[in-house]
């Protein structure tokens, strides 16, 4: 199940269209997010759409970087970038490598891997705060770096830490799903702290392969889940299953996915709290992304879906929903429904 998107990244992505003059309305209708969603501040919008959204944006303002950085980033330079880095032995050698093929563009991002006792560094040296939404793009870099890099290498390469060079935004909350580390804001540089044992793993994805990723990158690679596995992924996938599975209203509790995984309920407990999170929050999440895709699809009737995520009662539902978003279930359908008006609610 993929993880929702809150609307304060699609505002953000939308910042420089706008700027340069261009109709971000049809931007949204584009990639199927009603307008009216952007003035709800506890509105997500699906995986999909968020992707749309990129490629749309990417689209109009011919600008890789969506008309956020200081010069735009031709259509096709992520894809050789990509190319480059394949061709290379380890994954220190292709992070250098892209490193230095970004380097090549008057202003592009200048980017860095420091080597520290112990550490290793990717940084984002460039002063990318020139407008308020570029913090978007430090992010951006950030994310396609990281979730890049493990699909390179077909691991999930766990970082330690991450700080941003701007103060925290108004989805801060939301950098635990991002980058599943400790993050600090105000930062003097953005940049994120991993093993360095990773750095010699193989590169072990061939051109076929990264075809097939190209078809839906940079955009995919924000929207999507981290390449590789961490036990909160492994948790999150059993218990959505449980959840399409259908077999009972209530997903299974710790002792049940724990027995799934072949460890003891304490140490799941235990790796999940060194990842920074919890069986019952990660249940949270889980409920909490069907909900917005089944609203977003609109074709399941609420009352179905609150007893089929394991609510008593509808208006237990509710506020769990507004607790979640800000809003109802049924404001939150009515928004979609305007963007597919021949869609039964």
């Amino acid at each position: 199940m993929s993880r929702t998107i809150t609307v304060h990244h699609v505002k953000a992505a939308l910042g420089g269209a706008r700027r340069l003059g261009i109709d971000t309305v049809s931007l949204l209708n584009s990639a199927r997010i009603p307008p009216p969603v952007l003035a709800d501040e506890g509105a997500r919008v699906t995986p999909e759409q968020f992707t749309l959204l990129i490629k749309e944006v990417r689209r109009a303002t011919g600008d890789e970087f969506l008309g956020l950085g200081r010069s735009p980033s031709r259509p096709g330079t992520f894809a050789m970038m990509c190319y480059a880095c394949a061709g290379c032995r380890d994954l220190g050698a292709a992070m250098e490598r892209g490193i230095r093929f970004y380097g090549l563009f008057p202003g592009g991002p200048d980017l860095a891997l420091e080597h520290r006792p112990g550490e290793a560094v990717f940084t984002v040296r460039s002063d990318l705060r020139d407008i308020p939404e570029s913090r978007f793009l430090a992010e951006s870099l950030m994310v396609v770096w990281h979730r890049l890099a493990g699909w390179l290498i077909g691991r999930r390469i766990a970082l330690r830490w991450a700080e941003f060079a701007h103060p925290a935004p108004p989805y801060a909350r939301e950098y635990d799903l991002l980058f599943g580390c400790p993050v600090r804001f105000g930062a003097p540089r953005t940049r994120a702290g991993f093993d360095p044992c990773w750095l010699g793993a193989p590169v072990v994805r061939d051109e076929a392969s990264l075809e097939a990723l190209l078809r839906h990158a940079p955009a995919g690679l924000l929207s999507r889940r981290e390449y590789g596995t961490t036990v909160a992924e492994q948790v999150r996938h059993s218990l959505a299953r449980a959840l399409r599975e259908g077999r009972t209203v209530r997903l299974p509790e710790v002792a049940h996915t724990a027995a799934r995984l072949a460890v003891s309920p304490a140490t799941l407990r235990r790796r999940l709290k060194d990842e920074g999170t919890s069986y019952r929050k990660l249940k949270d999440q889980v409920r909490r992304e069907a909900a917005v895709r089944s609203l977003a699809e609109g074709r399941e009737p609420i009352a179905e879906l609150a007893a089929r995520l394991g609510f008593s009662e509808d208006t237990a539902f509710h506020r769990a929903f507004r607790r979640w978003t800000g809003t109802t279930p049924g404001a939150y359908r009515l928004l979609e429904h305007r963007v597919r008006p021949g869609q039964q609610s």
